[in-house]
């Protein structure tokens, strides 16, 4: 009975510490200073920004779930758009589901691009304390 306690206990322990799953990753380039982004939203409460780890608001972390949900679709076909003119913001994001890319400028964005670019915008200054 006490090795299969102890089996037990040791399973449990085992997946405590297990990083989180991506929600997405992103890369933002640009012609402007500071454009230049590698963000990774974490399930767990975490973003990395350029290699360096931060802790994700609880708010943040609700809006990058639902900025998921809102590219599925596109991402699911590997939407990439082409930029218009002038383009000041290129991004490319990666889920589970795809990746998408567009611009700034790209025609025929979905409403979910926006609001995914205005995200990663606002963790990118909020919680990895970037310029922009």
């Amino acid at each position: 009975m006490r090795l299969a306690v102890a089996s037990v206990l040791l399973a449990f322990l085992a997946g405590c510490g297990t990083p989180g799953a991506d929600l997405f990753v992103a890369e933002r380039s640009g012609s402007v200073p500071g454009a230049a982004l590698r963000m990774r939203v974490i399930d767990d409460g975490q973003v990395v920004c350029n290699g360096k780890t931060h802790n994700l608001g609880s708010h943040d972390l609700i809006k990058a779930r639902e900025a998921v949900r809102d590219i599925s679709v596109q991402a699911k076909v590997d939407t990439n758009l082409p930029p218009g003119h002038p383009t000041i913001m290129r991004f490319r994001i990666r889920t589970q589901d795809g990746t998408v890319e567009f611009s700034d400028t790209s025609r025929g964005q979905p409403k979910g691009f926006y609001e995914a670019a205005e995200l990663i915008r606002t963790i990118a200054i909020g919680a990895c304390h970037l310029p922009r």
